[in-house]
């Protein structure tokens, strides 16, 4: 197969995993309101139907769940990167269609947190294949390309979960992560080894050489400080907008859509600044503006959420490639998988620890009126920004060809 084709069927797989991962945060209002019990004051659980910390919490188990993609991860070292590509892909669908038949929140959380490690997985190694089938030239606007996957599946997911309306709307949206069972996991099989199985020195599932641990530390503690920001971002965005601000589920869905242009203005703006600033440089950029754009966001009133939301995509779409690249441009070949497989982790970590503090912090402030969430925004968003600065500890992959 060549490697158009390839990146062709990557895209796909990169856009089922994000269908399948943002079902639980388009459906969330719909979610709390069918499993949650109407109280009679102003509080958060008066306004969504479960209070900020059951949501958190159940966010937090969804995310921290994702730590079991690290071994899976480094199979991909260790075996076949296509074989585990695959098979996570089918299993981590095939979960996700379970929570069409939730009884109960719980029940919904435990089969996202049985989806989400599985589908972690499966991003990671979609950008470690990526990687290895481009060369220095070609690499960023590939990866640009797998983060415009995931976005449009994640836009899909938003887009059906505003037009599938009614009693249990959000079941129909999980079942439909059948689909590309059928669909795209079979066109995994034709996607060649990027190169014959190597044998791993380290015993450890998971161990990497001392002499890439630092540099591994220091990325894993910025993909920490991104999921502090992107998990109760992401999170609590349509919980806010559609149970809060009473934004009608429908324009969300717009919303969504106009999202697409700035999220394509983000990823262009990465791929330029990537190759024209260095992938350092374009890292801390994306990730300053994920805080300030969530903050607006979460600031009060649907202006500001809209702006935000809009904005924000648009810095995702400048962080994630930038970060992706650095992420797996840094480290050899044999330990490429695993390595990405801790900054999943690390990232994972972030968000859980973002999820429970913003949805805490909320209910703390909001005991008697919810009107905005501007209070656990700042709390959680601002405070890891200055871990960017090691960064310049960290050798610049810009135009390095790999092994």
């Amino acid at each position: 197969m060549s490697s158009r084709r390839a990146v062709t069927v990557l895209f796909g797989v990169a856009l089922a995993a994000g269908f399948a991962q943002f079902g639980a945060v388009a459906s969330l209002n719909d979610v709390a309101h069918h499993f949650g019990h109407a109280i009679a004051t102003g509080s958060l659980r008066a306004v969504v139907g479960l209070s900020g910390s059951a949501i958190g919490v159940g966010l937090a188990v969804v995310r921290l769940a994702s730590l079991a993609s690290m071994p899976l991860a480094a199979l991909a070292d260790r075996t076949s990167r296509t074989t585990v590509l695959r098979r996570a892909l089918v299993f981590g669908l095939l979960a996700t269609s379970a929570a069409a038949l939730s009884p109960n929140y719980w029940f919904f959380v435990l089969c996202f947190a049985l989806a989400r490690p599985l589908l972690t997985a499966v991003s990671t190694v979609v950008q470690v294949i990526t990687v290895e089938i481009s060369n220095a030239s070609q690499r960023i606007f590939r990866l640009v390309v797998m983060a415009a996957g995931a976005g449009v599946g994640s836009g899909l997911s938003a887009i059906l979960h505003g037009l599938i309306r009614g009693p249990g709307s959000f079941r129909w949206l999980f079942a439909l992560t059948l689909v590309p069972v059928a669909l795209v996991s079979p066109l995994v099989r034709t996607i060649v080894e990027p190169r014959p199985h190597e044998s791993i020195a380290h015993a450890r599932l998971g161990a990497v050489p001392r002499d890439v641990r630092a540099r591994l530390a220091i990325v894993s503690l910025v993909a920490f400080a991104a999921g502090m920001i992107t998990g109760p971002a992401n999170g609590f965005a349509f919980v806010y907008a559609e149970g809060i601000l009473k934004i009608a589920p429908h324009v969300v869905a717009l919303i969504v859509v106009a999202s697409a242009a700035s999220g394509l203005v983000g990823l262009i703006a990465s791929r330029y600044l990537a190759h024209a600033l260095g992938r350092r440089v374009t890292v801390v950029l994306g990730m300053v503006a994920l805080a300030a754009t969530s903050t607006l966001a979460y600031s009060g009133g649907r202006v500001s959420f809209i702006a935000g939301y809009l904005v924000g995509v648009g810095a995702a779409g400048l962080f994630a490639p930038a970060a992706s690249a650095l992420s797996t441009e840094i480290f050899r070949r044999r330990v490429r998988s695993t390595a990405a497989g801790w900054v999943s982790v690390a990232g994972v970590l972030g968000a859980t620890c973002g999820l429970a503090l913003f949805g805490v912090v909320g209910d703390s402030v909001h005991g008697v009126r919810v009107d905005s969430l501007r209070v656990p925004a700042l709390i959680t968003f601002l405070p890891l920004l200055p871990t960017l600065v090691l960064l310049a500890r960290v050798p610049e992959s810009r135009g390095v060809e790999i092994d």
